[in-house]
């Protein structure tokens, strides 16, 4: 059953608060904008490593050997990452030859949802209706249900056993007759679950850090999953699930600096670093093509994230004025949707003004597009602002 709880707000609280939020608004414009010019000024020398490193990437067919000439040589080579290492999680007993096992450590627990619901009052006060709904899910951590809103969910939570989730790595893995570091054996993908084999539950109970010692714990084993309480079928509040997954040797590419029998990032001339690793065997042309891919993927999710900042920031600032039009419900809602717009307009049109400059030094047509674009934007706006005030 829903618990609902509400609030009420009085016009003077409110426009107290808005007027603390304008400090907030100016902080967060003015981290939007540092974050969107770091970006442009990120990604391009990104590029620049990334165009630097293809340079002077050489093909390396035979990796069966540690051949001298290509130290200190950025090379790509497509060869087996195997390792000899069983790699073992101490705790459960379970061990694979592999280049890392990985524990994930679930609980079921109750989960709180809200959904709020907004209602302005005449003379600017405001209602907000909070509406609490629990259900049971199999989270990642731990769920603190002493802090939930519904007095008769509070307490419900408990957990069986103290478990973390951990990945567990091979120390030796080998490239032909390198060895790969553990920066790049970190990108090996292609993880399988694991059939667990001879786990000692009897042991495995006593191994665990119980939340109850009093209490024996009851473990089944199925498949890749341990399973920590009654019936796996039927889970309860408490109960805990690990599941075990490991990566096997596989083909990958690389892309690295040769450093004695292994590998390190190269640097570029602008002091940015490039690495890369793909699994299965791809041509340097593709990989230097997914990296520049990533790269601006990344660049427009930055952007997007830098502009959305300003926006959030501006509607902060202009924030007061819809709190004083709010006397008549009607009215604010009226000039919250005039100042949602304007700060959309300049927001964007501020953003696009940071790139511009940010690009000015490197690409001096494409910020001047961009300047044309955020002119345009804050003539519309302002044509818009004089049809309403003639109005």
């Amino acid at each position: 059953m829903a618990y609902t709880k509400t609030e009420t707000k009085s016009w003077f609280s409110r426009l107290k608060d808005s007027v603390t939020g304008v400090l907030v608004g100016i902080v967060l414009i003015i981290a939007g904008t540092w974050l969107l010019w770091w970006n442009e000024g990120d990604t391009f020398k990104t590029a620049g490593a990334i165009g630097e490193a293809e340079l002077v990437t050489q093909e390396v067919q035979d990796i069966s050997r540690i051949n001298p000439e290509l130290e200190g040589k950025v090379i790509h080579a497509v060869g087996f990452a195997d390792t000899k290492d069983v790699v073992r999680d101490s705790l459960f007993g379970v061990e694979a030859n592999a280049i890392n096992i990985e524990r994930k450590a679930e609980f079921y627990q109750w989960q709180e949802h809200q959904q709020r619901e907004t209602r302005k009052k005449l003379g600017g006060g405001e209602e907000t209706v909070t509406t609490y709904t629990y259900s049971l899910e199999w989270v990642s951590e731990p769920v603190d249900s002493n802090r939930f809103e519904d007095p008769s969910y509070q307490g419900r939570n408990t957990v069986l056993a103290d478990v973390k989730s951990g990945t567990f790595r091979a120390q030796n893995v080998t490239f032909g007759a390198y060895k790969l570091p553990d920066f790049l054996t970190q990108r090996i993908g292609g993880a399988v679950p694991m059939t667990l084999e001879n786990v000692d539950t009897a042991s495995l109970s006593s191994a665990i850090n119980s939340t109850d010692p009093s209490k024996l714990l009851l473990i089944h084993v199925q498949g890749s999953t341990v399973y920590i309480g009654k019936n796996p079928a039927s889970p309860e509040v408490g109960d805990v699930r690990i599941t075990f997954t490991k990566t096997p040797p596989a083909d990958v590419s690389i892309v690295a600096q040769v450093i004695g029998d292994t590998f390190g990032p190269f640097t570029a001339s602008n002091g940015y670093t490039f690495s890369r690793l793909e699994m299965g065997r791809v041509g340097s042309t593709k990989m230097f093509e997914d990296a520049r891919s990533e790269n601006n993927i990344m660049a427009w999710i930055f952007r997007a994230v830098g502009a959305i900042v300003v926006m959030l920031g501006l509607g902060l600032v202009m924030k007061p004025l819809s709190v004083v039009a709010d006397v008549i419900p009607i009215l604010g809602t009226i000039v919250g949707a005039g100042t949602g717009f304007v700060a959309f307009v300049i927001g964007l049109a501020w953003s696009l003004v940071v790139i511009a400059a940010a690009w000015l030094r490197f690409r001096p047509v494409v910020a001047g597009c961009l300047i044309a674009v955020a002119v345009g934007l804050l003539v519309l706006s302002y044509m818009r602002g004089r049809k309403k005030a003639q109005a």
